[in-house]
């Protein structure tokens, strides 16, 4: 994969990380389009294992959030 890995991170409503099940942890992607559109598919599998909001980082740098997982 060229170029920095694209993450979230998933925090709870103080902002400390979630530990989530296996199937949603330490999740990288390709490019910004497929971070998104992961999160855009499993957004409400995230909430119910206490996520609260998620940060998009590319690399070491955040490219935004955090954005509340909630309407």
């Amino acid at each position: 994969m060229a170029g920095n890995a694209w993450y979230w991170t998933l925090n709870d409503a103080s902002g400390a990380p979630v530990q989530v099940s296996a199937d949603f942890a330490d999740r990288t992607f390709a490019d910004q389009a497929e971070a998104e559109a992961w999160v855009g598919e499993f957004f409400a599998d995230l909430a119910a294992e206490g996520v609260d909001s998620v940060t998009l980082f590319e690399g070491g740098r955040e490219v935004y959030g955090p954005m509340s997982l909630h309407a």
